[in-house]
């Protein structure tokens, strides 16, 4: 629905991230007048907006400020129809040692965000939540109604945001829909991500140094993420509720390591590194989507196969490489 969007007034908050980014890129796309919210530096570095074509980033505003300040949300809000809300602090090994600060941005930022839509009038929030807010999973495939499990800061703060929302929605009855992504990966991606991370590993290195190889994700491309985001945005049905955005294959890192390095034809060995490895009760298992509400309600589903999402993540990885530090472990 291309022609929902022309002129609508948007605002995209985490828009330097990697979702929100690619967020942007489509908004532009389709005629909205995007407005970019992304967490202040002395630098003025915008974070990969800074990636998209000129084309489109001479009509973005780009406002920086934080989310826990909340007049400095109020006035990102202000005059804007629809909000997506993607701005957080999302490393779990960073969630470990500065617990305060991934709570305080991740809850009282969106209680921010929150706030200001219900006062501003908004015709549509879509807050971000994320697949580690099941934890491992204790049935298979996880369905919205799966319950919650903090093994994280990180997920215990993306839970706290996630019920605020709902009761936003509940108490004030603020027009907000949740998605909760899978884990989302494809052309742009920090090395902060486990593909970035075999994929720069494997063309540099003779060993792929991982973590848990036992553990298993449910990999979306991209494009397939923000497809869903934009869906939820459109979609009445989707007033209140909770989608999950995954493919509903999972595979096991150490096999998505091995897949990676055959595609690119290198003999690299495959090591688990110690300092990779969560703490073993916070370590989440499996992860495995149930999209069926998502096709159901939105009329989303995944068109982009794994193979074909990592031959484009491959491809983009190999002209960019001067871009990570390859071996290096970021959080």
């Amino acid at each position: 629905m291309p022609e929902h969007w022309q002129r609508k007034k948007v605002l995209v908050t985490g828009a330097g991230g990697f979702i929100g980014s690619h967020l942007v890129g489509a908004l532009v796309e389709r005629g909205a007048e995007v407005r970019t919210f992304v967490r202040y530096n002395s630098r003025g570095d915008p974070g990969l907006l800074r990636m998209l074509d000129a084309s489109k980033t001479e009509s973005i505003e780009l406002v920086a400020g934080d989310l826990r300040d909340e007049d400095a949300v109020r006035a990102a809000v202000k005059g804007c129809e629809v909000v997506f809300h993607l701005g957080a602090l999302i490393s779990i090994p960073y969630s470990y040692k500065h617990p305060a600060e991934v709570v305080s941005t991740n809850i009282m930022g969106t209680l921010n965000v929150l706030l200001a839509c219900r006062d501003s009038g908004v015709e549509r929030l879509v807050h971000t939540s994320t697949s580690e807010v099941y934890g491992t999973a204790r049935v298979a495939p996880i369905g919205e109604d799966h319950p919650l499990q903090g093994q994280s800061p990180y997920s215990a703060s993306k839970i706290g945001a996630d019920k605020l929302a709902e009761s936003f929605s509940c108490a004030y009855d603020l027009p907000v829909v949740t998605v909760r992504p899978f884990n989302t990966y494809g052309p742009g991606q920090s090395g902060r991500a486990v593909i970035p991370t075999i994929i720069t590993q494997a063309l540099c290195r003779d060993v792929v140094q991982l973590g848990n190889l036992e553990a298993t994700r449910d990999f979306t491309f991209i494009e397939d993420t923000v497809a869903g985001f934009i869906q939820a945005a459109e979609n009445q049905n989707s007033l209140g509720e909770v989608f999950n955005l995954g493919t509903g294959e999972e595979i096991a890192i150490g096999e998505l390591a091995r897949r990676i390095i055959k595609i690119i034809g290198s003999q690299a060995a495959i090591e688990t590194k110690t300092l990779r490895l969560r703490p073993r009760k916070s370590e989440v298992m499996r992860l495995v989507s149930d999209n069926t509400r998502a096709r159901e309600l939105l009329g989303w589903q995944p068109r982009v196969s794994l193979e074909d999402g990592l031959l484009l993540t491959i491809d983009w990885v190999k002209k960019n490489l001067h871009q990570y530090r390859v071996g290096q472990y970021e959080f």
